[in-house]
C-alpha cells in the first residue's frame, strides 16, 4: 500500500469517525428522550399498541431523583448524569467505537491491517463491515441483557399494570365514543401512590393533535413567545438550546407537512398539584435542515414516519386546551 493510499485511508476514516459520533439536531429534540412526567419521570411509561416497544428513559431532566420535583438550576448537571443516549451516543459505545477506530487507522497506516493480524491488505470497505458486525454483536447483547431485567420500574408505584390500548370495551376505557383524529382506545395506566386515574375526553384527545402540529411549526419558524405558551419552562429552554445551536452553524431546522396517523394514551394520573397524560404518538412529517444564507437544504426532505412518547401536564382542575408538552421519549 502506498503512502498516498495510506493517507486517503486516514482521511476516510476520520469523516467515518465524525459521522458516527456526531449528533444532529432535526425537529424538537433532536430524537432524543428528555422533559419530566411528575413523580413519574424516573419510571416508564406502559407500553401501547402505538409504541409497542416503550419509551427510552430521559437524557435529560430538571426533575430530582430523591423528590420527584423540578429542580431549574439542575439542568445542566443532570443532562450530564443521565445521557445514556444510543450506541454511539456516549460512555460504553463511543469508547469502543474509538478504540476500534483507532486500532483499524493505526493498522492500515502501517501495513498491517485491521488489528495487525486480520491480513495486510484491509481495505476501507473491510472496516466499515466490521464496525457494522461489532455493532450488531453489541446490539444483541444489550438486546439480551434488556429482557432478562425490565427497564426502569418504580418498585414504590405498585398496582396493577394494564395496556393502555383498551379499545371502548375494555375495563378503564373512557367510553366516549370514536376519538379525535389517529387515537384509539384509552386505559388508565399504572397508578401509583398517591395517584389518582384521570379519565381523558375526546377534547383532551384533539387538544394532543393539535398540540403535536403547532409545537412543530413553533419550533420550525423559531418562535419561542409561542413555544412557551404550549411546552413548560423547562421544555422551552431545551428546544431555545437547540435553536441557538443550529443558529451558531448557520442552520434552521424546518418542518411541515405534520400528520398524526395513530396516537394512544399510556397513562394518565393526578398528582397533588397537576394533571398528567403520556401519550404515544405515530404521525409523519417533512424535516429540514437548511443553510440559513443560501437557502440550501443540508439534510432531508423527504416524508418520514415517527413514533414518539409525549408528555403532557396541566394544572389542576384546568381545561384541555391547558395543557401543555413536558416531555418528549424515543421509543426504546
Amino acid at each position: 500500500m502506498s503512502l498516498r493510499q495510506k493517507i486517503l485511508n486516514a482521511f476516510f476514516i476520520g469523516l467515518l469517525a465524525l459521522g458516527c459520533t456526531g449528533e444532529a439536531m432535526a425537529r424538537p429534540g433532536g430524537g432524543g428522550s428528555f422533559g419530566s412526567r411528575g413523580g413519574r419521570t424516573f419510571s416508564a411509561p406502559s407500553m401501547t399498541q402505538t409504541a409497542p416497544r416503550g419509551a427510552s428513559p430521559f437524557q435529560r431532566s430538571m426533575t430530582s431523583p430523591n423528590q420527584g420535583t423540578v429542580r431549574p438550576g439542575m439542568g445542566g448537571a443532570m443532562g450530564g448524569a443521565m445521557r445514556p443516549g444510543g450506541f454511539f451516543s456516549g460512555g460504553f459505545g463511543r469508547g469502543l467505537l474509538g478504540g476500534f477506530l483507532g486500532a483499524g487507522l493505526f493498522g492500515l497506516l502501517f501495513g498491517h491491517g485491521m488489528f495487525g493480524g486480520l491480513g495486510s491488505g484491509m481495505s476501507l470497505f473491510g472496516l466499515i463491515l466490521q464496525i457494522g458486525l461489532l455493532y450488531l454483536v453489541f446490539r444483541l447483547v444489550m438486546s439480551f441483557l434488556r429482557n432478562r431485567q425490565p427497564a426502569f420500574q418504580n418498585g414504590s408505584q405498585g398496582g396493577p399494570q394494564s395496556s393502555a390500548y383498551q379499545g371502548g370495551n375494555a375495563p378503564g376505557a373512557s367510553g366516549n365514543g370514536p376519538q379525535a383524529g389517529g387515537f384509539g382506545g384509552f386505559g388508565f395506566g399504572r397508578q401509583g401512590n398517591g395517584d389518582q386515574p384521570l379519565p381523558i375526553e375526546t377534547a383532551d384527545y384533539s387538544a394532543f393533535e393539535q398540540k403535536l402540529a403547532a409545537i412543530q411549526a413553533a419550533y420550525s419558524n423559531e418562535d419561542l413567545n409561542t413555544l412557551r405558551m404550549m411546552v413548560t419552562p423547562e421544555m422551552a429552554s431545551y428546544f431555545a438550546e437547540e435553536i441557538a445551536a443550529n443558529a451558531t452553524k448557520g442552520l434552521v431546522n424546518k418542518i411541515s407537512d405534520v400528520k398524526l396517523l395513530q396516537g394512544d394514551v399510556a397513562e394518565s394520573w393526578r398528582e397533588a398539584n397537576a394533571d398528567y397524560a403520556t401519550v404515544a404518538m405515530r404521525y409523519t412529517l417533512v424535516d429540514r435542515m437548511i443553510e440559513r444564507a443560501s437557502g440550501c437544504i443540508v439534510s432531508g426532505g423527504t416524508p418520514e414516519e415517527v413514533t414518539e412518547i409525549w408528555t403532557f401536564t396541566r394544572p389542576l382542575g384546568a381545561g384541555p386546551a391547558d395543557w401543555k408538552l413536558s416531555g418528549i421519549q424515543q421509543q426504546s
